[in-house]
């Protein structure tokens, strides 16, 4: 056979290799840790655009360690934009198995309401990325509200309960 054959074969046989069958790694941050850390933080970024064209932001004296994403190097409307994928991108976030409340329940993963208002979330983020790049703070204010229900339907099913055993806090 030729070296090139040779080649092909022994690259064939790299790409049929099985996978490790390794456990997923479990979630490093709790559900309210994942709110607080990204979900929180973009979704500002999100409403702020209603309020204050981010074109109009300024960037920071030193824009690559601002820790305001307006502000940043990719700030403006981009941070609106990355903050809109962000958002989508974070909903998956809330489906990994594994991940706990912060008052050490499952998240209700297997809920039915659980997974809708996962796929409201990430839809709002969608929608919110689409108004970010018209640059059109009118439509910003639209999708405000539709991130707000989004939040609010889960919020008011999981985190607003009074009884802990319904609660994922």
């Amino acid at each position: 056979m030729t070296k090139a054959v040779l080649a092909l074969l022994a690259a064939g046989a790299v790409c049929g290799q099985v996978p490790s069958q390794e456990p997923a790694p479990k979630p490093a941050a709790n559900l309210l840790q994942l709110m607080r850390g990204t979900l929180y933080p973009q979704s500002n970024v999100v409403f702020a655009a209603q309020d204050t064209n981010p074109a109009d932001v300024p960037h920071a004296k030193d824009p690559a360690m601002s820790t305001d994403l307006l502000t940043s190097q990719y700030g403006k409307w981009d941070a609106v934009e990355n903050s809109a994928l962000a958002i989508a991108e974070t909903a998956d976030l809330l489906m990994i198995p594994g991940r706990k409340c912060a008052n050490g329940l499952d998240v209700p993963l297997a809920n039915p309401d659980w997974a809708k208002f996962v796929r409201e979330l990430r839809d709002a983020g969608m929608t919110a990325y689409a108004a970010a790049q018209t640059k059109n703070q009118d439509k910003m204010t639209d999708v405000a509200d539709t991130l707000t229900t989004a939040c609010k339907n889960c919020h008011d099913r999981y985190r607003d309960r009074r009884r802990p055993a319904v609660r994922c806090k």
